[in-house]
């Protein structure tokens, strides 16, 4: 269970939740390790039983060990309880159950098919792996992923407003690596009217990437007819509120499940103020302004004892990672209370041969 686990912390957080999946002989040799490498890829489970079908190897009466209750529903991918069974493994032991209803249920069909299936082992380590997307997925909204490219002292626009390019050639291909997986982008309508910007995902060569999100624009002034954010693909959303947690509501109900909030700085402020952001992505570039627009504004926060607390994010290639000559700094909300080591979901059914 620490080997899948570690294996988890490979992938991105997301719509999806980091997974981590060991395959065991009966000896207890590790023979395959997966994880999931985000929305549309193969789960863990079925990244590791690929693993060991190419290696030639035989699963029959081998365990699996899960950070998650395997999947139970066909998605973008197969159900991973269905790829366990054909693969002809004997034994799963998971961590937690699948609060996503359309997912759960994977233990069910795992005994109905004989399979020796027990959970608890590690409940709280993979609680606190997925805390933020268990609460999102609880909430029925999606998770949220804050950007901010800004200088050393906060900044991310100079006096005159000029705002390119702040961060260097690598962090923007590494944003728009992100863009290229998430459901939808947001950005205010200030942003929309000063910038004008496109807000489509683009690979290292510049041209439109594959998959592409929803554009999504905050605020009560109208876009401007030849507003670049437009586009000519329809895949743009005006959000007529000022309230993050209605625009979260709108995006949930039009099938979004991931957003990246980009700016401008009242609405960076506004979800952070709300308590919304599950990950915090900060291209921090080595330049000085001395003034201009800074990150963030008013939080409500007067006293440092209500200052909010940041856990360093060691997931999807660690914390902190230089990108040319900026730092990518990598966080989520610090844990303020404990786990229930067993979330509850609609369909849940007794834990049974714990730990």
């Amino acid at each position: 269970m620490e080997a899948a686990l570690e294996a988890a912390l490979r992938g991105p957080r997301g719509a999806n939740p980091l997974v981590g999946a060991v395959v065991v002989d009966p000896a207890g040799r590790h023979l395959a390790t997966g994880f999931h490498r985000g929305a549309g890829t193969a789960h863990a489970e079925a990244d590791a039983i690929s693993q060991a079908t190419a290696a030639g190897l035989d699963l029959s009466g081998c365990t699996m060990v899960v950070t998650l209750e395997p999947c139970n529903h066909v998605g973008r991918t197969g159900p991973c309880a269905e790829a366990i069974i054909a693969a002809g493994i004997a034994d799963v032991v998971y961590a937690v159950d699948d609060p996503h209803d359309p997912a759960a249920g994977g233990a069910a069909t795992l005994r109905a098919a004989g399979v020796r299936v027990r959970s608890g082992l590690g409940a709280a380590e993979s609680l606190d792996l997925n805390r933020q997307w268990f609460e999102a997925v609880t909430a029925k909204r999606p998770f949220v992923t804050l950007h901010i490219a800004q200088t050393l002292d906060s900044r991310i626009a100079a006096e005159d407003g000029t705002s390119q390019w702040i961060s260097s050639p690598e962090s923007l291909a590494d944003n728009h690596a992100i863009r290229g997986r998430i459901d939808a982008i947001l950005v205010g309508t200030q942003t929309v009217l000063v910038d004008d910007p496109r807000l489509t995902a683009r690979n290292p060569s510049g041209e439109p990437a594959a998959s592409q999100p929803l554009r999504a624009v905050m605020g009560l002034r109208d876009i401007p007819a030849g507003a670049a954010v437009r586009g000519t693909d329809g895949l743009v959303a005006h959000l007529r509120t000022r309230d993050p947690r209605e625009a979260l509501t709108m995006l949930y109900g039009s099938g979004t499940r991931h957003v990246m909030v980009e700016g401008g700085s009242r609405i960076l402020s506004a979800f952070l103020a709300a308590g919304l952001v599950d990950e915090l992505i900060v291209y921090l570039a080595p330049t000085l302004l001395g003034s201009g627009t800074p990150a963030l504004g008013n939080l409500g926060i007067t006293t440092l004892a209500d200052a909010q607390h940041w856990d360093w994010d060691g997931s999807d290639g660690g914390a902190v990672r230089a990108l040319g000559r900026d730092l990518r700094l990598h966080l989520r909300p610090q844990r303020t209370v404990a786990l229930d080591p067993q979330p509850t979901r609609g369909s849940a059914e007794p834990a049974q041969g714990g730990y």
